[in-house]
Formats: structure tokens, C-alpha cells, sequence
């Protein structure tokens, strides 16, 4: 079953993939701070709405095309959208690598201030290829419902 569009920007989409099941955070090259959070925060929204159908429900974050996050949009990451993303039941963020360094940086300094937070536990795991995110993320998910 092919993944289905729910947002489409230039700079990046929403996608549901409902074999997993998760929604999957895909850019698709550099977008500003505006941009950058009206995403996953419209993101958020639909995994908010899809958790009411479907559980359990994962994220998955497609960041081949990413590029730089400012430490603005980091921090805003760590201690707005990450409890906010908590509190609607994401346990575990299964990511594809980044392909260039300011997006495998973005990504790592993400990893960090997740990992850190106290007030939340979030699971970030790193993937070199989509079926491969995908594939973990479905076994976490499983992994988590059953225990």
C-alpha cells in the first residue's frame, strides 16, 4: 500500500504510511523558521487525529533533503513541539539519515536535546534507508503495544 499524501509543500509533506503505521515528516530541502515549525506543527495535528483510528501510531522523520535547523528552531524542537508530541503519544522517532552535513548535524543535535530532556522520553533511532526506518519503527511500535 503506497504512502498517502496529507500535506504538500515545496519545501516538504505530510505522509501517512499505513503499513507501519506512522506519519512520516518529509522535507524536501531547506525551509525557514515560518515554515519549518507550521510543519510539524501541522503534523502534529494529524497524528493527533489519525491516533484516534489508528494504534498504536508512530513518527517517522524522512530527513534526506533536510538542511540546516537554526539553534532558535532546536530549542523551540526540545521544549515546545517534543512534550507537545509526548503528551499525543509519540514514543519513538525513527529517522533516514540526512544526506548533507548541515542536515546530519541538524538531526544529531536533535538526537542530543531529545535524549537529554527530562520531562519526556522519547526513543530517536537513525536509518540509512526508508524500508529500513520503516521496518524498525513498526517493530518498535509492536514492541511497545504488546508490553
Amino acid at each position: 500500500m503506497p504512502d498517502s499524501t496529507l500535506i504538500a509543500e515545496s519545501y516538504g509533506s505530510m505522509l501517512l504510511a499505513p503499513e507501519v503505521p506512522c506519519l512520516i515528516g518529509q522535507w524536501h530541502t531547506f525551509a525557514n523558521r515560518q515554515q519549518f515549525r507550521s510543519l510539524m506543527d501541522r503534523g502534529l495535528d494529524l497524528y493527533i487525529q489519525e491516533s484516534h483510528r489508528t494504534q498504536p501510531l508512530g513518527w517517522l522523520a524522512d530527513t534526506r533533503q533536510i538542511s540546516a535547523i537554526t539553534p532558535d528552531d532546536q530549542n523551540w524542537l526540545r521544549t515546545d513541539w517534543n512534550p507537545r508530541a509526548y503528551a499525543a503519544g509519540i514514543r519513538h522517532v525513527s529517522f533516514v539519515a540526512p544526506e548533507s552535513v548541515f542536515g546530519q548535524m541538524a538531526v544529531q543535535g536533535y538526537t542530543a536535546n531529545t535524549q537529554s530532556a527530562d520531562a519526556y522520553a522519547i526513543e530517536v533511532v537513525h536509518h540509512q534507508t526508508l524500508p529500513e526506518a520503516k521496518q524498525w519503527l513498526r517493530r518498535a511500535l509492536h514492541r511497545s503495544a504488546a508490553g
